[in-house]
């Protein structure tokens, strides 16, 4: 059984001027890390104002270790503080996308934040985010951000009706590999899901138990059924 690569974390704060990007990823380069995942914030206030944050999550080297990485990260002139952290994967885990009208918004993250602690409490981590949403063109934009999301692994569209452009990226959010639940409702949505539901609650959970490592509820062996 293969292993998931070890996975580092470093958050950088540095001069927000040009060519600073590049000194880092050339320190990167050097050591044969691997980025697997990074965002950049600039501070308007504070301690740090106009400064950058930069952090990323990378795989180390062969036969580097994190630590060595982090002190050549450190001798950049730009640099001003390195610090390493545990991964967002150890941290929060998988996630749990919930998108739709607040009441059944509400309801399905009953379910699966039940369901999720349940896990958690035997040492997984699994993460539950909700944003209720109104319009077709408001809904469509934002599930179509779910495949841009760090560790987003199902989405549940949970709503009374919803069709047309939303249902176009359901069609490109399983494309990019992301499953998606969606309750019975009117519109198109439901036949472009991996899995209707019925009960807001009972969706929640197999969201949750789908992206279990220990769950037994597969969504692609009974995928377009209706429960």
């Amino acid at each position: 059984m293969e292993t998931e690569p070890e996975r580092c974390a470093v958050r950088i704060i540095a001069e927000n001027r040009r060519g600073v990007l590049r000194d880092i990823a050339t320190v990167v380069a050097a050591h044969e890390a691997n980025i697997v995942m990074i965002s950049q914030e600039l501070f308007d206030s504070g301690p740090y104002a106009g400064m950058a944050e930069l952090y990323f999550e990378y795989e180390p080297g062969p036969h580097d270790p994190c630590s060595q990485l982090i002190a050549d990260l450190k001798e950049i002139p730009s640099v001003h503080e390195v610090k390493s952290y545990q991964p967002f994967g150890d941290i929060f885990g998988s996630r749990v996308i919930i998108i739709g009208g607040g009441a059944q918004v509400a309801q399905v993250a009953v379910g699966a934040v039940n369901e999720a602690d349940r896990h958690n409490i035997r040492g997984e981590r699994i993460s539950v985010d909700t944003i209720p949403l109104v319009g077709e063109r408001t809904l469509a934009l934002a599930v179509d951000a779910v495949s841009r999301l760090p560790r987003a692994s199902i989405l549940v569209l949970a709503g009374s009706i919803m069709g047309g452009e939303i249902s176009r990226a359901v069609d490109r959010v399983r494309e990019a590999g992301i499953p998606v639940i969606a309750l019975k409702m009117a519109g198109s949505v439901p036949d472009h899901a991996d899995l209707v539901v019925t009960d807001p609650i009972q969706a929640g959970v197999f969201a949750v138990m789908h992206i279990s490592n220990k769950a037994v509820f597969d969504i692609h062996r009974v995928r377009g059924r209706e429960f």
